[in-house]
C-alpha cells in the first residue's frame, strides 16, 4: 500500500497538505510537515507507517515524552493489533520487535548509536513534535537523529511550530537527501503581533504598532527604536497602564503572561489597587455568587489562610491571577469566570497555555525571556506560538492580537524573529450546512437565498476579509487626509520638491556627512525649532556614520540616510581635550557651549535646498512636510492595494450550496425549491451531524428506546473523542448496539454521497460517551460513575450539557419522541450537571 492509497481509503477527504506529504512519501523522500495543532498531521504519519508496512518494512514513531508515547501506542494497537505494535520508553518495554514501535526520541538515539539490529528493516521514522529541536536541554537529540540515522531511512518530521520552515527543510535535505516541505498555515482566527511602548516625550502616551509590515519587521517601528539608542524616549508600559490601554482599545478579555507566580498575584492586586474596574454591578454580584458556590467545599479556616477575601475582591473587579501556586478551586473559578466573560483580565504564568481552553481577544507578553533557575532564556518561536494560541475567539473575533511589551534589551529584529517569520493570510473554513440550506429554501426564493448566502459569508472568509479590508481602507483614507494636510506648505508644492529630490537627496546627504569633521556644528529643524549637534567623530567610506553630541547632551549616532534634508554645517566649535564623549559631565559642558555658540560664516547646506532658499525648500518645517508627503505616498499605494484586494474577495459558496441541494434531493429532503416533511424536520436540528440525526429520527432508529438508551444513542451525535476511531465499542445494551449499527450504516452511505459530490465528509458519530450517559441517566451516582476515573468531571458535565440541548432539539423535531426526550433530560439534568447550569 502506498501512502496515497491509505489516504484514499479514509472515511474523509484528506486535506491538501496531507496529500502533498503522502506524494512525497511515495517518492521515497523525507518530509517536513509544519501545521497547526489539530490539523491532522498524524494522518501523514499513519500514511507513512502504512506505506512502510505495505513494503514489508518496519516503522518507528518517536515522541518527546512518555505520555505521548503511551497514547500513540494505544492508538496504533487498535489499528494494527497487540502483536503488531511495540512500546519502548525509559522504563517500559513491550514487544520491541513489533512491526510498528513507538518510543521516546532518546531511545531511538541510543539504538542508533548502538547499531541495534532492530533498525535494520526500518522503512520510516516519524519524528513527532520536531519543534522540540529548539529545546535547550533535549533538542540536540533530534539533531543527532537527523544527522546520524542511516540515510536510507526517510524521516517524517511533524511540527506545529517550526519557525523558518524553509530554512529548516533545507538543512534536513542536506542531511537526508531529497526532502519536501509541506506547510499548512490556517488558524481558526488570524493573529496579529503588535508592539506596545510608552513615549515619555509625549506625556507617557502608549503606542501600539504592528510588529510586521508584510513579511518583514515594521520599518516604522524599526526607525522609532533605532532613533532612541539610549532608551531615553521609549520605555516599557507599567502593568496598570497596559491594563487600562487594553480596556480602552477593546482588546479585552486578555491573558497577560508574566513568568513569575509572585508577579502574577502582585499584578492582579496592583491593578485593583490602582482603581481598575472592568465589571458592572450586575457582574460583580454574579462573580460573588459563583465564587462562593465554587469554593463552598473549602473550610472557612482554609479560605482565610488562602487569602480568599483579597482573591474575591480582585475577581469582583474583573481581574484575576492564575498560576500553579493557587489551589484548584481558585484556578477553576477563574477559568470559569473568564470563559463566562465576567473576568476580563487574567495575569498568568505560561502553564495556562498548556491545555487549558481559555480563548481571549488578546494575549500580552510582558517579556520575551524567562528565568529558568540557571539564567534568563529567550522564548523560542514555538513557545511564542503556544502562548499566543489563545488569542482570538472562534466565531466572535475577526482577529486575535498578541501584544508584546517594549524592552530595551531585545532588538525589534529579534522580536520579529520570535514572532515571525512573518504573517500569512489565513483562509476561512466556512461552508453552508444542510440545516442552513433547508432554512434558506423555507424562507426565500432561490435567487434571493443565493444572494444572501454570498452576503452572509460574514462569519468566515468573504465578509470577514471584506470588513477587515474596508476598515483598513477607512483608517488609511483618514490617515491620508491628515498627512496631506501636514504636507501642505504655503511656500509651494512639497510633492514637487519630493519628486525633484529622489536619489539626489541621498547623494547630497552622503556628501554632507563626508564633509563633516570633528568639531563641526550640524543643525536641522525638529518640531519647528533648530536643533544643534556637534560632530564628535565621523566614520569612513562613502556613507560615513556620524557620532554627534546634541544640544541637550545626548549622544546620537546617525547615518546619511537618516539626516534630515534641512541639515546644514553651520561652522565649527573647539572641542576640549581629552575627548570624553561618553562622560555625561563632559557632554553637558559641551552642550552648554553649543547652545551659546553663534555661527559666523555661510552654512553649508545640501544643494537640494539651496536651489530655492526662499521657496518651499527653505521652509523651517520642510522636514515635517517632506516626511508627511512620503507617508502620504506610501499610504496612497497601500490604499490602491487594499482596493484591489477588496475587488478580488471571493464569494464562491454557491457551487457548494448547489451540491448540498443535489444531495438533499437524492435523500428526499427537498423537491426542487420545496421542502418535504423530512426537510421541514431538519430545519429544527442544529448539530454538526444535522442531516444524519434527522435521518436517524425519520428512519425510526430512536423509536422504542427507554430514557437511558435514548441518552446513550443521542450522545453519539454530540460527543467527539480525540482519536478518529470509526466505531467505538462498549454499547450498554444489545438494543443500543443494534441501533448504532444502523446509524453507522447511514453515515457510511452519507459520506459516500458527499465524496461523490465533492462535499466535505461528515464526521463519524462517536460512541465514546454512550456507556457513561446510560449509567448517569439510569440514576448512578457521581462517585460510582467515576470509580475508574475514565473521564474528568469537567468533561463529563460539558458533554451532559451538550446532550441535554440535543435532546431538546429531538423533542422539538419529533412530537412522538418528545416525551422520552423530556424524560431523558430530567434524568441527566441533576447533581453536578444541574449545578453548573450551562457548561
Amino acid at each position: 500500500m502506498r501512502a496515497s492509497d491509505y489516504l484514499a481509503a479514509l472515511p474523509f477527504t484528506a486535506d491538501r497538505f496531507q496529500r502533498e506529504a503522502a506524494e512525497a512519501i511515495d517518492r521515497g523522500e523525507s518530509v517536513v510537515v509544519a501545521a497547526p495543532t489539530g490539523s491532522g498531521k498524524t494522518v501523514v504519519a499513519e500514511a507513512a507507517i502504512a506505506a512502510a508496512l505495505g513494503a514489508g518494512r518496519r516503522a518507528v514513531y518517536t515522541t518527546p515524552i512518555k505520555a505521548l508515547s503511551n497514547q500513540k501506542f494505544s492508538e496504533l494497537r487498535r489499528r494494527y493489533g497487540d502483536d503488531g505494535v511495540g512500546l519502548l520508553t525509559g522504563d517500559n518495554s513491550i514487544n520491541g520487535s513489533g512491526a510498528v514501535v513507538v518510543m521516546t526520541t532518546e531511545v531511538l538515539r541510543n539504538m542508533m548509536y548502538a547499531a541495534s539490529p532492530d533498525l535494520a528493516r526500518v522503512g520510516v521514522v516519524v519524528l513527532d513534535e520536531v519543534h522540540y529541536l529548539q529545546d535547550r536541554a533535549r533538542g540536540a537529540v533530534w539533531e543527532e537523529i537527523i544527522i546520524h540515522l542511516d540515510r536510507a531511512i526517510p524521516l517524517v518530521c511533524l511540527s506545529a511550530t517550526v519557525p523558518n520552515a524553509e530554512e529548516f527543510n533545507e538543512w534536513v535535505a542536506q542531511r537526508r537527501g531529497p526532502t519536501t516541505l509541506v506547510v499548512e498555515r490556517e488558524r481558526a482566527v488570524p493573529l496579529e503581533s503588535a508592539y506596545l511602548l510608552k513615549d515619555r516625550w509625549e506625556g507617557n502616551r502608549l503606542q501600539l504598532l504592528p510588529v510586521f509590515e508584510g513579511d518583514l519587521p515594521n520599518p516604522t517601528l524599526v526607525r522609532l527604536l533605532k532613533r532612541d539608542p539610549g532608551h531615553k524616549r521609549y520605555g516599557m508600559p507599567r502593568r496598570f497602564e497596559t491594563s487600562e490601554f487594553l480596556a480602552g482599545r477593546g482588546l479585552l478579555p486578555a491573558i497577560y503572561f508574566i513568568f513569575s507566580r509572585a508577579g502574577c498575584s502582585a499584578a492582579a492586586n496592583q491593578a485593583v489597587d490602582f482603581g481598575l474596574r472592568l465589571t458592572t454591578a450586575g457582574e460583580v454580584a454574579r462573580i460573588r455568587d459563583i465564587a462562593t458556590t465554587m469554593t463552598a467545599h473549602l473550610d472557612p479556616a482554609d479560605l482565610a489562610v488562602l487569602g480568599y477575601g483579597r482573591w474575591l475582591s480582585d475577581l469582583e473587579a474583573g481581574v484575576a491571577a492564575h498560576h500553579a501556586g493557587l489551589v484548584p478551586a481558585f484556578k477553576e473559578a477563574t477559568e470559569y469566570l473568564f470563559s463566562e466573560g465576567l473576568v476580563k483580565l487574567v495575569f498568568a504564568t505560561e502553564t495556562l497555555a498548556l491545555g487549558i481552553n481559555m480563548p481571549a481577544r488578546s494575549v500580552v507578553l510582558e517579556s520575551l525571556s524567562k528565568f529558568t533557575g540557571d539564567g534568563h532564556e529567550t522564548l523560542t518561536p514555538g513557545a511564542y506560538t503556544q502562548l499566543t494560541g489563545r488569542a482570538g475567539r472562534r466565531g466572535i473575533d475577526d482577529l486575535g492580537t498578541a501584544v508584546i511589551l517594549h524592552s530595551g534589551y531585545v532588538a525589534i529584529e529579534e522580536v520579529a524573529g520570535i514572532a515571525g517569520p512573518g504573517l500569512h493570510p489565513l483562509r476561512s473554513s466556512f461552508r453552508p450546512t444542510y440545516n442552513m440550506a433547508v432554512n434558506l429554501i423555507a424562507s426565500y426564493p432561490q435567487e434571493q437565498a443565493e444572494s444572501l448566502l454570498n452576503a452572509s459569508f460574514a462569519q468566515f472568509r468573504d465578509t470577514r476579509r471584506r470588513r477587515s479590508i474596508e476598515s483598513h481602507i477607512a483608517h488609511e483614507a483618514s490617515r491620508l487626509e491628515r498627512l496631506l494636510t501636514e504636507a501642505a506648505c504655503e511656500r509651494g508644492d512639497v510633492f514637487a520638491l519630493l519628486d525633484a529630490g529622489g536619489k539626489r537627496a541621498h547623494i547630497e546627504m552622503e556628501r554632507l556627512a563626508t564633509a563633516c569633521a570633528a568639531g563641526d556644528v550640524v543643525a536641522w529643524h525638529e518640531r519647528g525649532r533648530e536643533r544643534r549637534h556637534v560632530v564628535a567623530a565621523r566614520g569612513t567610506g562613502k556613507r560615513p556614520r556620524l557620532l554627534l553630541v546634541s544640544d541637550d547632551a545626548r549622544l546620537v549616532r546617525i547615518g546619511p540616510d537618516h539626516l534630515p534634508e534641512s541639515a546644514a554645517i553651520l561652522g565649527q566649535i573647539d572641542l576640549d581635550s581629552p575627548f570624553r564623549f561618553r562622560d555625561a559631565a563632559y557632554r553637558h559642558r559641551l552642550a552648554g557651549r553649543l547652545r551659546d555658540w553663534r555661527p559666523g560664516g555661510t552654512p553649508r547646506r545640501p544643494h537640494l535646498l539651496d536651489d530655492d532658499p526662499d521657496g518651499v525648500a527653505g521652509c523651517p518645517d520642510i522636514d515635517r512636510h517632506l516626511g508627511a508627503a512620503r507617508s502620504a505616498r506610501r499610504t496612497e499605494k497601500q490604499l490602491q492595494r487594499d482596493r484591489r484586494r477588496l475587488e478580488s474577495v471571493s464569494t464562491g459558496m454557491v457551487p457548494r450550496f448547489h451540491a448540498l441541494l443535489q444531495l438533499l434531493g437524492d435523500w428526499g429532503y427537498v423537491d426542487g425549491w420545496s421542502l418535504t416533511g423530512a426537510g421541514t424536520r431538519l430545519r429544527s436540528i442544529y448539530n454538526e451531524l444535522d442531516l444524519l440525526l434527522t435521518e436517524t429520527i425519520s428512519s425510526g432508529h430512536l423509536d422504542g428506546l427507554d430514557l437511558a438508551e435514548m441518552a446513550a444513542v443521542a450522545s453519539a451525535f454530540t460527543f467527539e473523542s480525540r482519536s478518529r476511531d470509526e466505531h467505538a465499542t462498549g454499547w450498554p445494551t444489545r438494543t443500543t448496539a443494534q441501533r448504532a449499527d444502523r446509524i453507522w450504516e447511514a453515515w457510511a452511505r452519507l459520506v459516500g454521497d458527499e465524496e461523490r459530490l465533492h462535499l466535505p465528509p461528515s464526521r463519524s458519530p462517536d460512541a465514546g460517551f454512550a456507556a457513561i450517559a446510560y449509567r448517569w441517566a439510569s440514576g448512578e451516582s457521581l462517585e460510582g460513575l467515576f470509580e475508574d476515573d475514565a473521564f474528568g468531571v469537567g468533561d463529563f458535565v460539558r458533554n451532559c450539557r451538550q446532550l441535554i440541548d440535543l435532546l431538546h432539539q429531538i423533542g422539538d423535531a419529533s412530537p412522538e419522541l418528545a416525551p422520552i426526550a423530556r424524560a431523558a433530560v430530567g434524568a441527566i439534568d441533576r447533581g453536578v450537571v444541574a449545578a453548573v447550569g450551562v457548561a
